[in-house]
């Protein structure tokens, strides 16, 4: 459950949260047994109304922005469209990655074939964009096939871009998939990390988000800071994790 700590910054406009993993942004007839998400969640820790103006997949924790009106909602979401938002997020991936590198792999739109019926499912890929650069790397003495030792990095992730599971899917498609995603991951490392670790998570965190407020123009930032499960395991696996990796990209 929310707790008024997972807080992070309200207005007359606009309030965020640091969603925990796991949970739903809004309630979603593709769960109908799920009667939490962070939308009613924090409707009640507010006792007032909010309005969802962005996506944040269910199992990946961190910054999230409701509208405290449809109004302010719209008018964010239309920032969001123009991309004059930037959010940055930290993931661990599989392998050693370039110090720094852009992602430009277009992605196609995913088709779900119980919200999707009546779309096309030949839509073309559309641009997408994102940006890392890697904080830390580590080698760990256990073999997963066919290499003898594993390697892992942790990045901090800016998307310039907005599409479904990008970062996700960005880092698949580089070769360094984020260790416990289980739609686009590692099997074997996931199942060795959770063997050996005791992973039980998508290691993926929305960890800052800045924009102009739409209505006054000042510039809001706000920083979520990392899970306790999250950072836990980085620690047990030998990361350092100086402050520096927050900075700013």
């Amino acid at each position: 459950m929310l707790k008024s700590t997972d807080i992070i910054y309200s207005d007359e406009n606009y309030v965020i949260i640091n969603k925990p993993a796991g949970l739903l942004v809004h309630p979603s007839y593709l769960d109908k047994h799920e009667s939490q998400s962070a939308m009613k969640q924090t409707r009640d820790l507010l006792g007032k109304w909010v309005y969802p103006v962005h996506r944040l997949d269910r199992p990946t924790s961190g910054v999230l922005v409701f509208g405290l009106s449809s109004e302010a909602a719209a008018a964010l979401v239309k920032e969001f469209t123009e991309r004059k938002v930037k959010k940055q997020y930290v993931a661990l991936v599989r392998g050693y990655t370039e110090d720094k590198g852009s992602i430009n792999h277009p992605l196609k739109e995913l088709w779900d074939k119980m919200t999707d019926r009546s779309s096309s499912r030949d839509k073309p890929a559309q641009e997408a964009v994102t940006d890392y650069i890697t904080l830390e790397r580590i080698e760990l003495p256990f073999a997963v096939r066919p290499h003898p030792t594993s390697r892992y990095s942790l990045v901090s992730a800016a998307p310039q871009t907005g599409r479904q599971r990008q970062i996700r899917r960005h880092f698949k498609s580089i070769f360094h998939p984020i260790i416990g995603d289980a739609k686009h991951g590692d099997g074997h490392h996931n199942r060795m990390l959770q063997e050996k670790y005791g992973l039980n998570r998508l290691m993926l965190h929305s960890n800052r988000i800045s924009f102009n407020d739409p209505f006054s123009n000042k510039l809001i930032t706000a920083e979520a800071s990392w899970p306790e499960d999250f950072s836990s395991l980085l620690a047990r696996m030998g990361f350092a994790m100086q402050s520096k990796m927050l900075t700013e990209m």
